[in-house]
């Protein structure tokens, strides 16, 4: 089933209204496009008929108008023959030809009207069908707008992640550094202070030594002088 009826439906139509109600706008204005394009072929193949059918109405009203004067001509020299019941019939043929011109007047009339409706509905069709075409470019170009955009931010967005990394290992590489000449500073530190705690309890050994030999010649004096 088609997406219009008839041909009213087309021209009638409102393409923003059924884009904005498609799942997908491509899709249906394709669809569109299509149904406008088989329906203008149609439409332009009833104008041909038409167009046959007028001018085989304009070869018959030829005919006819020539037939008619043929009879008018018969019955004035049937008059002037002094025959004129002969005058009298080919003035019945010519009024049977006249009538039957005149039939062929109104289907010429008919048939020029409808081809004058066609030519209206063709045009209008056309523009519809051109309207439909633009509004498809459109939507090929915001298409590829949007997919060009988004391929943009992701690269953006895979770039600024990629920055983001190297800014991060920079920041480790320094901290790494950082930690290292904090290490080399200590290196051989703790060397050095247990050397000097080392030389510091020496001293301290020789002042104990030194106040133990006092006291022990303190302890020897009293001893003597008790006895």
């Amino acid at each position: 089933m088609g997406i219009f009826s008839r041909l009213s439906d087309i021209v009638n139509s409102n393409l923003n209204a059924l884009l904005d109600r498609a799942e997908d706008p491509q899709k249906m204005i394709r669809l569109i496009i299509q149904e406008m394009e088989e329906t203008l072929v149609e439409v332009r193949s009833s104008s041909a008929r038409v167009i046959a059918d007028k001018k085989e109405a304009q070869r018959r009203l030829s005919r006819l108008q020539d037939e008619a004067g043929a009879w008018e001509k018969k019955a004035r020299l049937a008059l002037e023959k002094g025959r004129e019941d002969l005058a009298r019939a080919a003035l019945a043929e010519k009024q049977a030809v006249l009538d039957e011109q005149a039939i062929v007047e109104k289907e010429f009339t008919a048939l020029d009207e409808h081809m004058e409706q066609l030519s209206s509905e063709i045009g209008q069709l056309q523009q519809k069908l051109n309207d439909a075409k633009a509004k498809q470019k459109t939507l090929v170009m915001r298409q590829q707008t949007v997919s060009t955009r988004m391929k943009t931010r992701r690269e953006l967005h895979k770039d600024s992640l990629e920055d983001a990394f190297e800014k991060f290992e920079l920041y480790e590489r320094r901290m790494d550094n950082m930690e290292g000449e904090l290490e080399s500073m200590d290196l051989g530190r703790d060397d050095r202070q247990k050397l000097a705690s080392e030389i510091d309890s020496l001293a301290q050994d020789e002042g104990i030594n030194a106040e133990l030999d006092r006291l022990k010649a303190d302890l020897k004096r009293d001893g003597k002088a008790e006895q």
